[in-house]
Order: structure tokens, then sequence, then C-alpha cells
């Protein structure tokens, strides 16, 4: 088990929630207080175990929550997992990069592990709740996020809440269709966000990583500059789309592309400036997230304190 922040000393009675950010090769957690302070370690990692299955990874998680809890003053457990969750919150309905992960009922195991409420959440949806409570996103009631990464993710915050839709699944917003006839798509659609703005797509369309696009646009290679500017472009005619549905006061952008953004973030503003009504985005705020590989804890922690707040 490895940490990365000092100890913060903490009052004996002082209550917390524990987040968890499952991974294919680590698990990570954090004790939070409600106003959002990380309590005794910033971050806690243990490695995933491999195989990764289901009684394995829940037999790591349950021992490093024991660790972090000696006092048991935990009030309730924050769970993201790398797959969709079903709406109670409960069931990891698939995990990807996990062993046989369907239909784990990991939120059940944990609360009879611990005696604590548990709630489980998309790892995308994680990430955006914890932006929008203390990143990027904290001065806003209503926005959306994009991970534009390995694949293009996404998190939809309503009034300060998570959205997930009836089904538990909403907050794709990665695989909305941006070409009617463009590359397929893993999820069954053609031409969706995913398969022109992740990793994978920028590699296909350059023969070359997104790292090595930013490096070579900050040496102001023309070509990856005008590669950028299209991206932009690509990105704007996305959140058009999403802005005309939601009408978020802000977008926040994550993701290991996002740091690029400084080279297409002023194309992607002029297109949803010429495809979306200026009633309908009014003041709308494109924002880069601030947490880093930390926003899935904290979003985990967040969702746990507003199951505290609901009991």
């Amino acid at each position: 088990m490895t940490t990365d922040a000092d100890v913060v000393i903490e009052p004996n009675n002082t209550p917390y929630v524990i987040g968890v950010d499952i991974g294919g090769s680590a698990i990570k957690l954090g004790r939070f207080g409600a106003d959002g302070s990380c309590h005794c370690h910033q971050a806690v990692s243990v490695a995933t175990p491999q195989p990764s299955t289901p009684e394995a990874v829940f037999g790591v998680m349950a021992e490093a929550i024991a660790t972090l809890d000696p006092e048991n003053r935990t009030l309730a457990i924050g769970v993201g997992t790398p797959g969709p969750v079903d709406p109670s919150g409960q069931i990891a309905k698939v995990a990807i990069n996990l062993a046989n992960w369907h239909d784990v009922p990991l939120g059940n195991w944990l609360s009879e592990k611990t005696g604590k409420p548990v709630i489980l959440a998309n790892d995308g949806n994680c990430a955006g709740l914890g932006e929008a409570w203390l990143g990027a996103g904290r001065q806003f009631r209503n926005l959306l996020m994009l991970t534009l990464g390995t694949g293009v993710g996404g998190a939809i915050i309503l009034d300060g809440k998570l959205f997930t839709g009836h089904t538990g699944t909403a907050g794709e917003l990665g695989l909305i269709t941006l070409n009617l006839y463009g590359p397929e798509c893993h999820s069954g659609n053609q031409g969706s966000l995913e398969q022109h703005l992740s990793v994978q797509a920028i590699q296909r369309a350059t023969r070359t990583t997104p790292d090595e696009l930013g490096h070579a646009a900050k040496a102001g290679n023309r070509q990856a500059l005008e590669f950028w500017e299209t991206y932009g472009h690509q990105l704007g005619a996305g959140l058009a789309s999403l802005i005309y549905v939601f009408g978020p006061e802000a977008i926040v952008l994550g993701g290991g592309i996002s740091a690029s953004a400084e080279f297409f973030l002023s194309a992607t503003r002029a297109e949803i400036e010429r495809r979306v009504l200026p009633i309908c985005r009014g003041d709308l705020q494109l924002v880069v997230a601030e947490l880093g590989n930390r926003a899935g804890i904290v979003g985990a922690a967040k969702l746990a304190w507003q199951r505290v707040e609901v009991k």
C-alpha cells in the first residue's frame, strides 16, 4: 500500500466517508470529510489483484477499507467502477478491463462486510462528480464533463447531483453520433464522438500520439497546429448537440488529451458559437479539469456523502 501525501491530524470524532476508484492496475482509496478535506491520507493505492476477479478485488478492497478506518468512523462508502452500474447503485453490470465482471453485487458485498451504506457509480461519472465538487466545476450547479482519453467518457451533473437516467447508464456522452457514415464504434454506433476524438482515433488519423502532437504544436509545427484546430471544431460540433439538450453552465474537459487544450479550445468555442443559438448557450464556460487521477476517488466520496444526506 502506498500513499502520496502527508498525514493530516484529525479529531477523534471527525466523521468521514471513503471514496474508492477501481482501476485495471490499481485501486485508489481516500477518506473525505463533508467539506471535501481528505483525511489521514491524500490517496492510498493498492495493486489490483491479477486475475482481477470480483472475489479477489472485493477482498483487497475490504482489507484496504479496514486499514483506512481503524476507528470505524466511516459513514458511507462510494465506489467508482470501470463500467455501467444498475439504477440501485449496488450492482456492477460489467467492468471493463476486469476479469469475469458481470452483474457483480459489489455494493451488497461491501455493505455486508463493513456494515456501512455503499453506493456504486461508473468511474467516468465519479470523475465528473469530483470535478463538480472540488475541481474545475465547483462554482457551477449544472455541468457536463467529457474525458478525452483512450475512449471518450462523460458525466452529467444537474443541480449538483449526478444524473444517470432510468437505467443507470446515462452520461455516455462519447457515444453520441457525430458522423453518420464514420468509423464503427464498439458500442454498435457508427461515427460516434469517441471515434473522432479518442486517443485511438487520433492515432488512426495521424499515425502518432496526442502527446507527440502536443509537443509538436508547442514547437510551432504547422501540421500539428492544423490538426488540433480540426480536432477543436469536431469537439465543438459534438458539444453543440449536448448543449442544446442539457443547457449546462459549464463543460469540463478532462482526460490525457485535455493537456493540449490550449491548441484546440479556441476552435471548440468558435464551433459552439457558430452552431448554438446565443440564447441557448448563455455565458457557457469551457474549462479544463483540475483533479487529474484524483477525480475518481473525490467523486466517489461525494456520492457517499450524498447517500448519507439522503438517509
